[in-house]
């Protein structure tokens, strides 16, 4: 299985990601244009000293980042990844899914399972508290782009642009599925895990991985109103699924 060993090697793997969803023209290489762009921002983060700790951080990046790129894999290989990643892949099939949403699922895999995990893996014990300040830098990062992505796309699909801001619904639901909400929960789960013995541990990610699969419904079906409106985006989402990536890739 593909793994990193340093952050360069996890920009290099993510960009073949990309490079081979924009071939087959798979909607899964929207989230890893905005996780490249993510880590491109940690890299520079670390290379100016904006951490406490650049090289732990590079660190949890390169945990944090293999944990995507096994899943990513054990998927295109028909083994079986995490069940919130095994959700969010095989909705890559999904026709009525708009880049956003393609892009929560990601996030939702991601942050709500796979962050809190590395955080727990790279500092254990009560070492986990040290690293606070430098885990709320990087989801600073995090929320700063998934901001920029959806200016982007409201800017390139102007239909989006009109919808959020005339429809409460939809705007309620992204409320709901907060990047900040995400974030919190994922450092508590990272303080959870990092006492826990080896046996405890993976009892304690299991359960999480299923409950983090079931909040996918939030984001593949939040309710008739907003379902409705995001087909109609849907319609109106200009060019081929590569294109979209190539724009994603440009605008973030």
């Amino acid at each position: 299985m593909i793994q990193a060993a340093t952050i360069d090697e996890v920009i290099h793997i993510l960009n073949q990601i990309i490079a081979d969803t924009k071939k087959e023209a798979s909607p899964l290489g929207y989230f890893a244009v905005l996780y490249c762009k993510v880590t491109e921002k940690v890299k520079e983060g670390i290379h100016n000293g904006a951490f406490e700790n650049g090289q732990r951080m590079e660190q949890l990046d390169v945990v944090f980042a293999n944990r995507y790129i096994k899943a990513y894999y054990e998927y295109k290989e028909n083994h079986k990844p995490s069940a919130c990643w095994e959700v969010a892949f095989k909705e890559g099939n999904n026709f009525w899914l708009i880049v956003l949403q393609h892009l929560l699922l990601g996030m939702n895999a991601h942050i709500n399972l796979d962050l809190g995990i590395a955080a727990a893996e790279v500092c254990s014990g009560n070492e986990i508290h040290g690293l606070k300040n430098d885990f709320n830098k990087i989801n600073q990062i995090l929320a700063s782009l998934v901001s920029n992505v959806e200016k982007a796309l409201s800017d390139v699909w102007p239909t989006l642009k009109w919808i959020l801001s005339k429809t409460k619904d939809v705007d309620t639901f992204l409320i709901d599925f907060s990047m900040q909400t995400a974030r919190d929960g994922a450092w508590e789960f990272a303080l959870e895990l990092a006492p826990m013995n080896a046996i405890d541990f993976d009892k304690a990610v299991q359960a999480r991985d299923q409950r983090i699969a079931e909040i996918t419904k939030l984001v593949t079906d939040p309710g008739f109103v907003p379902s409705t409106i995001f087909k109609i985006i849907r319609l109106f989402e200009r060019g081929s699924v590569d294109k979209k990536i190539a724009v994603l890739q440009n605008v973030i």
